[in-house]
């Protein structure tokens, strides 16, 4: 069965430079990148993403490292798609903690858990079919995707947008 999941490399993982061996582990896959963006994570979008962890301990501290307050302050944020693409992306990145993940996933491979008990564990995927549709639709607009997922409209929406300055 063909889905979709958001994949984001966090700020340590940029901050090592591991976005290139990140990606060729994804390859194994063999899944399409439908999106691709580089960003600066706001407070906003940190807490809408990890809003069901609000009522854990650990929840400003995870805040403060997806906006990368204690790395480079961006996110490679993509959405992969095929075929099992939410299985296989979560079993290329392995256990969420990266002391329990095989050493040959991601998370094995370059995470690490902080002393402050961070999980600096360098990827992000969607759980399941629902929170990868709630996600996808948080970090992107129907534009920045290659194809249709989900169903779109058409609104007029007047507000005000930063653009290229004309020299």
């Amino acid at each position: 069965m063909n889905n979709q999941t958001l994949v984001l490399l966090k700020p340590d993982g940029i901050t090592k430079s591991l976005t290139g061996n990140i990606i060729t582990k994804l390859s194994e896959a063999k899944l399409e990148i439908a999106a691709c963006k580089c960003i600066r994570v706001t407070k906003e979008l940190a807490e809408k993403h990890y809003y069901h962890l609000r009522e854990k301990s650990f929840y400003n501290e995870l805040i403060k490292y997806i906006m990368g307050e204690y790395h480079k302050r961006k996110v490679l944020a993509m959405v992969y798609y095929g075929e099992n693409a939410i299985q296989k992306v979560r079993e290329l990145a392995g256990a969420t903690n990266p002391e329990e993940a095989e050493s040959d996933s991601i998370r094995g491979k370059y995470g690490r858990i902080t002393t402050k008990g961070v999980y600096e564990n360098v990827i992000h995927t969607s759980s399941d079919a629902k929170e990868a549709k709630r996600e996808i639709k948080l970090w992107f607009e129907p534009d920045e995707i290659i194809f249709d997922m989900y169903k779109t409209e058409v609104k007029e929406i007047t507000k005000s947008k930063r653009v290229w300055k004309t020299d």
